[in-house]
């Protein structure tokens, strides 16, 4: 069979559940990670045949879009702020609206300094924003929290994948009370950190009926969900901290909860800090708040 053939059997099968933008997608990432052909290869091979072997990797990977599962979770592997990486059924998918807030972060002053900075991000997941941040602030001594052994390891692998030193650190952030006596190497003789920035769980039960299937079904709820009766848990004991561990004038980052950016800025306005800004993402919502001590 022809690729094209076959292109044309994929579009059919998946048309009743994903529009044709986000097919055609699916299929040049797919022709990418079997076949090793860029979509320009693809167009330029139009006779390009499939084996049998071919055709049954094809369909197996098919069935599971078919029911939804993500395809950073079928190839194991997604691309954040120009680096590849590994994801699996531990992490959430790095997403683009993060990118903006790792940008927004390389914006500001403090990193444009060329003396030594420190930066803690809480909750790391895969690793993308403390990987991402060190790729880019070369000067920068980074460390990252996250509840999950099995996240960690996979933001390990990522980290070495991206030649970055990261200073990770296993721990569930509602039980830390000194940022300071966490097993990490930076640590033992720094007194405040720079930066602090957390995308931590922060979608709400009531939301849920909001949450696509390929989200809802496959990406790990810890990371995810917080009880409607206080979606700002993590948002009030990471900013807590910030204030004791920040350094002066030191940045506070948050992703937050699209429906929640006026309710998280008067959390970090009755805390005390200052110069806060609410800053909305590519698609117009209230995606991510910056605030100083």
């Amino acid at each position: 069979m022809l690729l094209k053939q076959y292109k044309t059997h994929f579009f059919d099968a998946l048309k009743s559940i994903q529009d044709e933008q986000e097919i055609e997608s699916f299929f040049f990432i797919l022709t990418e990670y079997l076949h090793h052909l860029k979509r320009v290869e693809v167009a330029l091979h139009p006779n390009f045949v499939l084996s049998e072997y071919d055709v049954e990797k094809w369909n197996a990977i098919l069935a599971q879009l078919q029911q939804e599962k993500p395809i950073q979770y079928i190839t194991g592997e997604a691309w954040f702020y120009g680096m590849k990486f590994e994801v699996n059924e531990n992490t959430l998918i790095p997403r683009p609206e993060t990118e903006e807030l790792v940008d927004w972060i390389l914006n500001s002053p403090i990193t444009q300094y060329p003396s030594p900075i420190t930066i803690l991000d809480i909750g790391t997941g895969t690793g993308c924003i403390p990987i991402a941040l060190r790729a880019n602030v070369p000067q920068a001594n980074v460390s990252a929290i996250d509840v999950s052994e099995k996240a960690l390891e996979v933001a390990k692998r990522n980290a070495e994948l991206n030649k970055v030193e990261i200073n990770f650190i296993q721990a569930n952030i509602l039980d830390v009370d000194d940022l300071l006596i966490l097993p990490s190497p930076i640590t033992k003789h720094q007194s405040s950190y720079n930066i602090i920035v957390s995308n931590p769980p922060y979608v709400r039960n009531l939301e849920k009926q909001e949450i696509k299937k390929n989200v809802l079904d496959y990406e790990p709820h810890l990371a995810l969900f917080v009880e409607d009766t206080d979606a700002l848990l993590f948002y009030r004991k990471i900013a807590q901290l910030a204030l004791k561990y920040l350094s002066p004038n030191g940045l506070l980052f948050f992703e937050i909860n699209q429906y929640l950016g006026k309710e998280t800025v008067e959390l970090l306005q009755n805390l005390g800090f200052k110069n806060i800004e609410l800053k909305k993402d590519m698609y117009g919502n209230d995606r991510m708040v910056k605030s100083e001590k």
